[in-house]
């Protein structure tokens, strides 16, 4: 059976890190004999460094919601078309919360201390749901001499389906326990106590404690005590984004560099498609040097593969490798390392097959039956 998975590539080390994504998909494809055809977006999305070399103002105004119209279309076409995961490069971030509003995204990621052997989330402690379907961060943009002025809202609709997500997720992290509790950290008070009174008003479904709190009053309870295990965390992206590397420290153990996260989307026009994406930005200093960071490609690759193409085992099998490789040092400049991307990945792929069949009660399909093909749709 055919597995399509969609790929959208932003400029900057965009093309760089697509192409690792391929070879590592291409690699699980071939050992796990499936094919997996690649429905690859046609168009190059910018990156804020590559548009503010293509004009001023106007200029940079008119391609943002090009490549926003554009990708907004792509992500249709695709769940119209029953794909159900795509993974993106680095995108300029206007463009894409201009998607995320329209498409009523949130970002999803597991938190916990990741071990050979082990998934990265299995055992998490905190959930963090960013809310990027309203808010601050979302909104158009309109320009008058020296001035901009920026739109945005909340809704009643979007918060209900925001936390009915977060907390369908946490059951599904913690199956047999569920959240323990949902902090959900909004500047409500600058919303003439709206947001207060629809999250009062749907906490009453859950049989778990649901509290709004303004995000100074999370910052301290977090630097004071701590927050429960089994904490979802439902937050706006305006401080979400900012906070997403100190909860990572936290409760992570691990670098933004290396992360990867989810971007599930609740317009029922595409329900249930799910967009992974490397938590690093499009580090366009680092365009045609080698030297970008692979290891959230690779943890993308790997999720996708088990989870979308049936490939049971190798997100364990991945972390194995790279727990190893980070044992003989093998890990580009930013992480200490004096290896290139490409020695990296060709150093995991090396050592994927045997992790894989440790990881597996019997022999890969791929070993029996003829390889795979990965194409390029």
């Amino acid at each position: 059976m055919k597995r399509v998975i969609g790929l959208a590539v932003g400029r900057g080390t965009g093309p760089e890190v697509a192409a690792v994504f391929e070879r590592v998909l291409g690699a699980f494809a071939r050992l796990y004999a499936m094919d997996i055809q690649l429905a690859r977006s046609p168009r190059t999305y910018h990156s804020y460094a590559s548009l503010k070399a293509e004009g001023g103002v106007r200029e940079i105004g008119l391609l943002t919601q090009e490549d926003a119209a554009h990708y907004e279309r792509f992500c249709r076409t695709q769940a119209e078309s029953g794909t159900r995961v795509i993974f993106r490069t680095a995108v300029n971030a206007q463009s894409l919360y201009l998607v995320r509003q329209r498409l009523q995204a949130v970002k999803v990621d597991a938190m916990a201390t990741a071990t050979a052997g082990t998934e990265p989330a299995a055992e998490a402690s905190l959930l963090l749901v960013r809310d990027q379907a309203q808010g601050f961060y979302t909104g158009e943009n309109q320009h008058a001499p020296g001035v901009v002025r920026r739109t945005m809202e909340f809704s009643r609709e979007i918060t209900e389906k925001v936390l009915a997500c977060a907390v369908d997720r946490a059951w599904r992290q913690w199956p047999g326990k569920g959240p323990a509790q949902v902090v959900m950290a909004y500047k409500f008070h600058l919303l003439d106590g709206a947001l207060d009174a629809w999250v009062t008003e749907l906490a009453t479904r859950y049989d778990i404690p649901v509290r709004l709190f303004q995000p100074d009053t999370v910052n301290r309870n977090l630097i004071t005590h701590g927050l429960a295990d089994r904490t979802v965390v439902v937050a706006g992206n305006e401080w979400a984004d900012i906070m997403h590397v100190v909860l990572l420290d936290r409760f992570g153990s691990d670098r933004q560099e290396n992360r990867c996260t989810e971007n599930v989307h609740l317009h029922p026009d595409v329900r249930g498609l799910v967009e992974y994406q490397t938590v690093h930005g499009s580090a366009d200093d680092l365009e045609g040097l080698d030297r970008v960071n692979p290891v959230a490609t690779v943890r993308a690759a790997a999720a996708i593969a088990e989870r979308y193409a049936d490939c049971a085992g190798a997100v364990r099998a991945t972390e194995d490798v790279l727990a190893t490789l980070a044992e003989r040092d093998v890990r580009t400049p930013d992480l200490g390392g004096r290896h290139s991307t490409t020695a990296v990945v060709d150093a995991l792929l090396a050592a994927l097959p045997e992790a894989l069949e440790r990881s597996r009660p019997g022999p890969l399909p791929g070993q029996l039956a003829a390889a795979s093909r990965v194409d390029r749709g």
